[in-house]
């Protein structure tokens, strides 16, 4: 008799079992969450390490909930784009004009600094030393801030930079990378 009491008391009862239950998914919902906000407050690809970092979700459970918002956010306004193992929210792509109306009628960066960028762009790659014969001696804390965003890579050639856009600069603007036409001229 003594044996079937104790069998009997180590049995969860069905009340126990859903508070087992509700409490992990609601600790689910809420890592789920952590990653959600993560993603969309940081506007950049986060690693997993980083994601782990900023969550405090062990990698396992990281990884199924990436997988999951990957399906969640598969179609609709809002996505979840997947590069290596680094991950970022952006919005569908037909809304990218939108995002560009933004940046270019926001303070994020100045006139000046936009028609610095777009000499960048129009005529990489490009000699820091050219850029500041175009636009002065301003352009050199334009650039520094460009290279700090990220959205210019710069090679030393010489006493001067060779600037050029980083992939961060089309990620960041929403463009697509145009690869150089080749010189096609006839035989």
């Amino acid at each position: 008799m003594e044996e079937t009491e104790a069998t009997t008391s180590r049995i969860i009862t069905e009340s126990t079992a859903a508070e087992i239950e509700n409490e992990f998914e609601t600790n689910e919902k809420n890592s789920e969450e952590k990653v959600e906000a993560a993603l969309f407050i940081a506007g950049r690809f986060l690693t997993l390490q980083e994601l782990m970092m900023l969550t405090d979700i062990n990698p396992i459970m990281l990884k199924e909930i990436l997988h999951r918002l990957l399906k969640k956010y598969s179609s609709g306004v809002l996505r979840i784009i997947q590069r290596s193992n680094a991950y970022k929210m952006d919005i569908a792509e037909q809304y990218h004009y939108l995002i560009n109306k933004l940046a270019t009628g926001s303070a994020e960066f100045t006139k000046a600094e936009q028609e610095t960028l777009a000499i960048i762009a129009y005529k990489q790659p490009i000699k820091q030393s050219v850029i500041i014969k175009i636009r002065g001696n301003k352009s050199y804390d334009h650039i520094k801030k460009f290279r700090q965003l990220g959205l210019v890579i710069a090679k030393r050639v010489g006493h001067t930079l060779d600037l050029s856009l980083s992939e961060e600069f089309y990620e960041y603007f929403n463009v697509h990378n145009k690869e150089p036409k080749e010189n096609t001229e006839a035989e």
